[in-house]
């Protein structure tokens, strides 16, 4: 990192599950200092363990060494108290769960303890930033970072720049983004920006064929990934998401874009009501041992 271009030295992430520990994760291996902050003390240590567990996977693979390592986690901890950890911080990246309520009032309450040039970010795949900015003092201070799970393997990052934000906040997203080793896009704030919004209406098609019963999940899975290059099948990849993350993003597409496409299939709805949500509760479109 640049010192005389790059200001931000401490990242505090606000979320510790799936992606904010992800977030933190790749922070840390790329020389910031990063708190993770979580309402959940446990759901902090789990987070940490996950982390270093990742990079010990790492290791293993030879992409990582022990010293990397090492310096990755002594540069994290956690803090449940969301004040104190936003008030360190040079940077906040929201990654709580897709309801605009909920992160109105992360973005709140971490207000009341940052700094006046902290630069604030929501990890939201979905919602536009025009429904969160007015939590925040200076809206020209606001931007999407919109990563991708896994966070440490996948190398694009979706940056949004709302109406308000301002030159600078877009540029030092641009720059976080470059230290992180990531290959940012840069999109207009619109529900879905670009990344959900092509992959929520393929996600939803293949869905729709599971229901009708055109093919298989698998089959379908490897139309894709054998005709089209695709890496992973749209219902694999929709178990790695989360049915549940799926379907909140389809919801808030229906809503601000078009209720008929974006419309969540039935099988959706009923998946995600008996509880299976993908990989991470180990069944949803495939069971995982």
């Amino acid at each position: 990192m640049d010192d005389t271009v790059f200001e931000i030295r401490t990242v505090a992430v606000v979320g510790a599950g799936t992606m904010g520990h992800g977030i933190a994760h790749v922070a840390a291996a790329a020389g910031f200092d990063v708190i993770l902050s979580d309402a959940s003390a446990a759901a902090i240590e789990s987070g940490l363990a996950r982390i270093r567990d990742n990079l010990d996977r790492g290791i293993a693979r030879g992409k990582v060494s022990e010293a990397e390592r090492d310096d990755a986690l002594a540069r994290l901890r956690g803090e449940p108290d969301l004040r104190a950890a936003a008030s360190l911080a040079d940077l906040i990246v929201e990654a709580v769960p897709e309801v605009a309520a909920l992160k109105r009032e992360v973005f709140s309450t971490a207000a009341e303890g940052a700094k006046a040039a902290t630069l604030f970010a929501t990890n939201t795949s979905s919602i536009p930033l025009a429904q969160l900015a007015d939590a925040l003092p200076r809206p020209d201070r606001f931007v999407g970072l919109h990563f991708f799970n896994p966070v440490h393997l996948q190398p694009l990052l979706e940056i949004v720049r709302a109406e308000a934000t301002g030159e600078d906040a877009l540029a030092q997203a641009l720059a976080f983004a470059h230290a992180l080793g990531k290959d940012p896009i840069v999109v207009r704030d619109v529900a879905g920006f670009a990344s959900s919004r092509l992959g929520v209406a393929l996600g939803l098609e293949a869905i729709r064929m599971v229901e009708q019963g055109v093919a298989s999940a698998a089959d379908i899975d490897k139309a894709m990934e054998l005709g089209y290059r695709h890496p992973m099948g749209p219902l694999r990849l929709t178990d790695l998401v989360g049915l549940d993350v799926r379907l909140a993003i389809a919801e808030t597409l229906a809503r601000e874009i078009d209720p008929v496409r974006f419309e969540p299939p039935r099988l959706l709805r009923d998946l995600v009501a008996a509880g299976k949500l993908g990989k991470k509760v180990g069944e949803g479109f495939y069971r995982y041992g």
